[in-house]
């Protein structure tokens, strides 16, 4: 801060620093703290350019006298953090027995055990404590440690930790590789190990606490959002892109703790910078309270003597790399690599023998330091608090694992390293036990009747119970009422509507539900006009816990943009990933807070599976409940936005994800049944309908368009079943000729029914035209018959749903939708009818959507000379038909199509 300036005065700077040193010494350093902001704050107003320190030194950020004493009792808390440590280690080697061989990680808990235990023994509350306990995202490769506790507690048995990884041949006994709510829905609650969602969740989490706190919906004031995460992670841009949110929101009710080991999965994270130097700047400057703890209680005595800063100078200016370096050595490394640096602190630690400098430990392993940053971050007020806790990835483990680059991947322990490791622990298991079978060490739990196992239970109960767990019990949900669906049944009369428009329609009579509508949680990114979503404004209103302390420049309109603490609305801004974050949220309320909400996601369809994809995985792992809205969808629907607006294959990759059910309606009458059939699924007593799963952790993924269309009232005779399951016919030719079918989905069904048209008046062909509602359902369907008969050999195997309802239909099939072929063929396996595809393969473009379909040839025209060329073949038209159809319709002329309007945003 100094080093760009002149000191005109050396007597009076020295003057100046004396006093302030005394000033320490006799009223100690909260009150230098205030002394020196008040003088900050008094130099910035009088003009004087102070810069703005975004990082400290390289010490604590809490000083020694502020510290909060430690409550527990350390000993008992050593010695299970021990078997802890002992069994998660255990748990792993054994995994890598023969034959099994399945892999894990041990390093990571060995290193973060002491942040971990220091939470579960004194701050982490479970579901039963009065404020309804804390959310914690736990590190995902440290999720050994979580086991060893929970082994402990008398959770689990050696039987379920000798099922690590080990899923389906140890059913019943069996532990996930890392934290799953999937796969362990009792114990999980966050899956964390796609680095760098967890944090973005672990922030909309917090977000989502208040949301529902301030809608009167849930008392979460006394709630905490733990986040543990690595100094690796935060490379991630996720980890850190929307840290602003939580600022902006004073979000203090969340708590980041930072693993920093300075090790990625493979080598140093900053070898030649400082990770926790960054981070700090990283995250004040994004607004954030920062607390350091480099240092365990060792090292207080030589600061206190380092009185010429040598002490400090030499931690500020020593690299990660060489950190590391110096615990992957020895004592006497260190005394020459590290102290020596200067004859001041060469002196400092002259009396100190290797061993004791070799003990001089991280802040991160020293319950007294974190205990103290816990504490002052959950009173902290005003800001979220991020932790930065210095440790040695592997500590304890040996030097064959303690600090080294490939520690990570390790998985294996020798028999001295067992022994070593027992050593360090204090573990009564003998020599003879360890070199008995070294592939089958054995678990160690001194007994539940030991006054340690009793302290550690008696903390869990005074903190409200186990953590993690995961409850999913909640009030039973009163469904809408059946009229309210009205509204997608009547059409659009004279009017032209989108289907976009069609389920916004609905959406706002879902909102007007008086029992119901209060659980709908509408999502949308910075797009709400574009959708039509902006006639919620004024009455749903955008949430924003501050309100809205401005004046509105469109306030005088009908249409005006409200915010307001008790908003429904959530709105992230140009913000994909953390509308997912915050959809993640919203859709596992019922199983986080026993408050069941239905989040309502709305997006550019483009920007969806494609961008936030993995996102929609972690979704998926948490068990969230939602509707997904991929709004703009189709490859030529949006032609004037170009390439990067064009989806043409968004469904296909949702069918990667087995909880979603991806739908592709054409009309308002067919989303309302969908909709329906979704809160019913989700929420009803029973499965709805036509599903065929009992799952109620299920995403409805529906893909809506913005050209508008006469939307057609529902018919009385609508086949609501094939609606659902996928498929149904919605135009029956009476014409007299050769018969075909044509399958269409989303807005290529009006292409379709125009096509239909042409065939019958101009070549005298009977087409019937289906609506395909979801080719994703109907090849799902169709994999199940097919494994059904695989497993039920000599079984009359079932028929494909697709097959039964086309199992009277004649002639070819032309399938044509406005994405990539892919998605069509989806289902041709399981037709035994001649069969082609019209899509949209290949890059988007801008131009009009009648010449993009003209392009791509699924337009109305396409559709009837592909028809006559499938007739042809089977002799049933004039065999130089087609060729005279794409004359005669121009088909090889881009400028000559006609399918489709202009206009329509929504």
């Amino acid at each position: 801060m100094t080093n760009q300036l002149p000191d005109r005065d050396p007597e009076e700077t020295a003057e100046w620093v004396e006093s302030l040193d005394a000033l320490i010494r006799e009223q100690g350093t909260e009150r230098a703290q205030y002394i020196m902001r008040s003088l900050l704050q008094r130099a910035g107003a009088q003009s004087v350019g102070v810069p703005m320190v975004t990082t400290t030194d390289y010490v604590n950020t809490i000083p020694v006298d502020q510290e909060a004493p430690f409550p527990g009792n350390e000993e008992y808390e050593r010695r299970y953090r021990a078997y802890m440590r002992w069994n998660a280690a255990i748990m792993v080697h054994r995994a890598q027995r023969a034959n099994i061989g399945v892999g894990g990680h041990i390093s990571t808990y060995a290193g973060a055990a002491t942040l971990y235990e220091v939470g579960f023994n004194h701050f982490f509350r479970g579901k039963d404590h009065p404020g309804g306990g804390d959310q914690v995202f736990f590190q995902g490769h440290a999720s050994p440690g979580m086991y060893a506790r929970a082994f402990m507690e008398g959770r689990l048995t050696e039987e379920d930790l000798d099922g690590f990884r080990q899923e389906k041949s140890k059913e019943g006994h069996a532990l996930s590789s890392y934290p799953h709510p999937r796969l362990m829905p009792e114990f999980w609650e966050f899956p964390t190990v796609s680095m760098g969602i967890g944090p973005m969740n672990a922030i909309y989490q917090a977000q989502s606490n208040r949301y529902l706190h301030n809608r009167g919906l849930k008392d979460t004031s006394d709630q905490q959002v733990w986040a543990f995460l690595g100094d690796g992670e935060m490379d991630e841009p996720e980890s850190r892109g929307l840290l602003q949110l939580a600022a902006n929101e004073n979000l203090d009710n969340l708590n980041f703790v930072i693993n920093c080991n300075l090790q990625r999965l493979d080598g140093p994270v900053r070898g030649n910078g400082k990770i926790m130097q960054e981070l700090e700047a990283f995250f004040r400057g994004a607004g954030w309270n920062v607390i350091k703890v480099v240092w365990g209680r060792e090292w207080d005595d030589l600061l206190t003597k380092d009185s010429d800063g040598s002490l400090v100078k030499i931690m500020n200016e020593t690299p990660d790399g060489d950190y590391q370096t110096y615990k992957a050595e020895s004592g006497g490394f260190v005394r020459e690599h590290f102290f020596g640096k200067t004859p001041q602190t060469k002196d400092m630690v002259a009396d100190l023998s290797d061993d004791e400098i070799w003990n001089l430990k991280r802040g991160g392993h020293d319950y007294r330091k974190v205990y103290a940053a816990y504490k002052a971050a959950t009173e902290f007020k005003g800001k979220p608090t991020v932790i930065l806790a210095k440790t040695v990835k592997g500590y304890g483990l040996g030097p064959r694992f303690e600090g080294r680059n490939a520690t990570h991947q390790m998985k294996k322990l020798t028999v001295e390293d067992l022994k070593e490791f027992r050593d360090y622990l204090r573990i009564p298991i003998s020599d003879a036990r360890l070199e008995e079978d070294p592939y089958s060490p054995p678990y160690f739990h001194p007994g539940p009747d030991a006054p340690e196992i009793a302290y550690l239970l008696e903390r869990r109960r005074e903190l409200g119970g186990y953590t993690p767990e995961r409850r999913s019990t909640y009030d039973a949900v009163e469904l809408p009422e059946p009229k309210t669906f009205d509204v997608a049944k009547r059409g659009s009369g004279k009017q032209q509507a989108a289907t976009t428009m069609a389920f916004v329609r609905l959406l706002k009579d879902l909102l007007r539900d008086k029992k119901f509508g209060h659980r709908i949680v509408p999502i949308v990114p910075d797009e709400s006009r574009t959708f039509g979503m902006d006639a919620f404004f004024p009455t749903a209103k955008i949430y924003n816990p501050k309100g809205q302390n401005y004046l509105s420049v469109d306030r005088d309109l009908v249409l005006a943009y409200k915010e307001s603490a008790q908003g429904q609305l959530i709105h992230p801004g140009i913000n994909e990933a953390g509308a997912v974050a915050a959809f993640t949220a919203a859709g596992t309320a019922y199983a986080t807070h026993g408050v069941p909400l239905i989040p309502v996601y709305v997006f550019y369809s483009m920007f969806g599976f494609q961008r936030t994809g993995d996102a929609f995985w972690a979704a998926a792992d948490q068990m969230t409940r939602g509707f997904i809205i991929g709004a703009t969808a189709g490859r030529t629907t949006l032609t004037g936005e170009g390439l990067q607006h064009a989806d043409g294959h968004s469904p296909i990759l949702a069918a990667t994800n087995p909880a979603v059910v991806t739908y592709d309606p054409a009309y308002g009458y067919e989303m309302g049944h969908i909709i329906r059939d979704g809160i019913e699924r989700m929420y009803g007593d029973q499965p709805a309908g036509t599903g065929t799963s009992s799952d109620k952790n299920l995403m409805y993924y529906l893909t809506v368009y913005n050209e508008p269309i006469t939307q057609p009232s529902e018919p009385d005779n609508l086949d609501v079943d094939g609606v659902l399951k996928g498929i149904h016919r919605v135009s029956a030719s009476d014409v007299d000729g050769p018969k075909s079918q044509i399958l269409a989905s989303g807005v290529s069904v009006p292409w379709a029914l125009e096509a239909q048209r042409i065939l019958a008046e101009d070549w005298g062909v009977s087409a019937d035209v289906w609506s395909v509602t979801s080719w994703n359902e109907l090849r799902r369907d169709g994999l199940a018959a097919e494994e059904e008969a695989f497993l039920s050999p000599g079984e009359p195997a079932r028929v494909p749903f697709v097959a039964q309802q086309l199992a009277d239909a004649r002639g070819p099939i032309v399938a044509v939708s406005d994405y990539m072929k892919a998605v069509p063929d989806q289902i041709r396996q399981f037709l035994p009818h001649q069969f082609a595809t019209l899509g949209a393969d290949g890059f988007g473009f801008s131009d009009t959507r009648a010449a993009a379909r003209r392009f791509f040839k699924n337009d109305t025209h396409s559709i009837v000379v592909k028809t006559l060329q499938l007739l042809a073949a089977r002799g049933e038209v004039e065999a130089g038909a087609p060729s005279y159809a794409m004359d005669r319709y121009k088909l090889l002329d881009v400028s000559a199509g006609t399918t489709g309007g202009a206009g329509g945003d929504a």
